[in-house]
Order: C-alpha cells, then structure tokens, then sequence
C-alpha cells in the first residue's frame, strides 16, 4: 500500500512540473484550483481552474 501511495505522489508531482514548464506560474495556480476544488467538492474553485486550464490549452495550441 505505502509503494503505491509514492508512485501516486511521484506521477502527480511529475504532472505538476509538467504543467508548470509548458504553462508557467498560471497553469500552477489553475491545477491547483482544479485539485483543491475536487478534494473539497467546491465546484467554483474547480470550475476556474479548469477554465484556466482550458485557456492555456487553447492559447498553446
């Protein structure tokens, strides 16, 4: 059980900095949000950070 709540937390953290190299500061704080809203079931606070998220994806590409 331990082993796999590590690989979790490593892939998670990997994405984070994935995010935050193509997207910069923004695309942190939008994850974040996105996350934070997910754990604490706050549909703004995931609402905008998928907006953002979005945003950046459309801009990049």
């Amino acid at each position: 059980m331990p082993f796999i709540a590590v690989v979790i937390a490593a892939l998670v953290i990997g994405f984070e900095q994935a995010i935050q190299w193509k997207y910069g500061p923004m695309g942190i704080i939008a994850f974040v949000l996105l996350t934070v809203g997910i754990k604490a079931k706050n549909t703004t606070a995931g609402g905008i950070g998928a907006l953002i998220l979005v945003l950046l994806l459309a801009q990049s590409g």
